[in-house]
């Protein structure tokens, strides 16, 4: 007979993509109101590594992620992912009238040894999760520190974005252990 183990649960982090200030402190308050306290939040990043979001976002996004206090089973990443599209459209609505999609939101997960991002594109290196979505491993945890592959976006290579996502890593051990 096969063994099949309890899923254990994991710590919800959203990065935020924001045409300024003011739709990043929306987003923030929003995010709070749908899914709970924080218990980490990073610094608010100039993001610079690519123009991609130009047309939806502005010239000069900012990055900020954040890190939900109550852990979450991670089967729940395709309905957060559709939330946080749901939530985009509504602050696209009340926001900048110059910037059609003022916040992006990208859900993730972190467990102790990798980092998860959920995506409603396809591509090689995504599972389909159901709900019509997809998740990769953007970064794994393996001797001590953060391991990049070939498709990891480069904002995710950075340091800063590494550090935050150790103190995330560090706070879910300490809450597994209690």
């Amino acid at each position: 007979m096969w063994q099949i183990n309890p899923v254990q649960p994991v710590k919800l982090i959203i990065g935020i993509l924001a045409g300024d200030e003011q739709c990043l402190a929306k987003a923030l308050e929003t995010l709070k109101a749908e899914f709970g306290d924080f218990d980490l939040v990073s610094d608010a990043w100039s993001f610079t590594q690519t123009d991609y979001y130009v047309n939806e976002i502005g010239t000069e996004p900012l990055r900020q992620f954040v890190a939900v206090d109550k852990l979450i089973d991670p089967g729940e990443l395709a309905q957060i992912k559709h939330r946080t599209n749901e939530i985009e459209k509504a602050l696209a609505k009340t926001l900048r009238d110059d910037l059609p999609r003022p916040v992006n939101l990208d859900p993730g997960l972190i467990e102790p040894s990798k980092l998860i991002l959920a995506s409603t594109k396809n591509f090689s290196h995504r599972i389909y999760i159901g709900d019509n979505m997809y998740a990769e491993v953007t970064l794994i945890y393996e001797k001590k520190r953060w391991r990049c592959f070939d498709w990891t976006y480069p904002d995710y290579q950075t340091q800063h974005y590494q550090d935050f996502l150790s103190k995330v890593r560090i706070r879910l051990l300490e809450q597994l252990k209690s």
